[in-house]
């Protein structure tokens, strides 16, 4: 079989950031990495879970709701990948961005945190997520299309 496209990225290499990872047709897809590849700490679950109700609630109310297609986090624990349809590097860039930001001041309760509307509704940490958007913040601000592209 082939090597799918991640597994040929050089992790050892690879920092905190926001990447093209791969686009097929009209669909982008995002590599959000919020750690580097195997150095831990890694992503607390509890974090991770927060993250993807916040980021995926923010994003699916904006104003390019229809151009959302996905966001989920990697088994590795070190970051989310986000797709994207008919959207330019720069708005998907602003809107991460924003979503990190709506994390980091998020107040209230966590979207979708029922029994009856998530399959995990007891594992999450809200301060743990303001945390790590927090962190992440600062190393995605001022990033541009120059800089999605991995190391090689």
């Amino acid at each position: 079989m082939e090597r799918i496209a991640s597994f040929c990225v050089d992790h050892t290499k690879l920092l905190p950031g926001i990447y093209t990872s791969r686009i097929d047709g009209d669909i982008v897809t995002y590599d959000i990495r919020m750690r580097r590849p195997n150095v831990p700490p890694f992503l607390p679950n509890a974090s991770m879970h927060t993250i993807e109700h916040l980021f995926a609630t923010f994003v699916r109310n904006s104003s390019l709701k229809d151009h959302v297609i996905y966001f989920g986090p990697m088994g590795c624990r070190t970051g989310f990948y986000f797709l994207t349809r008919d959207m330019s590097h720069t708005d998907a860039i602003q809107l991460m961005i924003d979503a990190f930001a709506f994390i980091a001041d998020f107040q209230g309760t966590i979207p979708g945190v029922s029994a009856a509307e998530c399959g995990n509704y007891l594992e999450h940490d809200l301060d743990g997520a303001k945390q790590e958007a927090k962190k992440f913040l600062p190393i995605i601000a001022g990033w541009n299309e120059d800089k999605l592209h991995y190391l090689n």
